[in-house]
């Protein structure tokens, strides 16, 4: 899968998570598409590690990985810049 599609996905992923998980986030739009391009690169990963497949095109399977990924991210940035505030 080329390079765009995977950003395209992260940005689906990402507007998924950020549905999933509504409110108030430090950093706007651009930090929740970041963490969902991030997030669909981490989730492929992940998916690679534990079942022997990551992001291959545009399947469900990619999706979920995708949408897991950022959710988990999108956690993590919560955690750690509610700690500062």
């Amino acid at each position: 899968m080329g390079i765009i599609a995977w950003i395209v996905l992260g940005l689906i992923a990402g507007a998924i998570a950020k549905a999933i998980m509504p409110g108030r986030d430090p950093g706007g739009i651009i930090v929740t598409m970041l963490i969902g391009i991030v997030g669909a690169f981490l989730g492929g990963f992940l998916g690679n590690m534990i079942a022997g497949t990551g992001l291959n095109g545009f399947s469900m399977w990619s999706i979920l990985l995708a949408v897991v990924g950022a959710l988990l991210l999108l956690w993590i940035y919560r955690m750690t810049t509610r700690a500062r505030v």
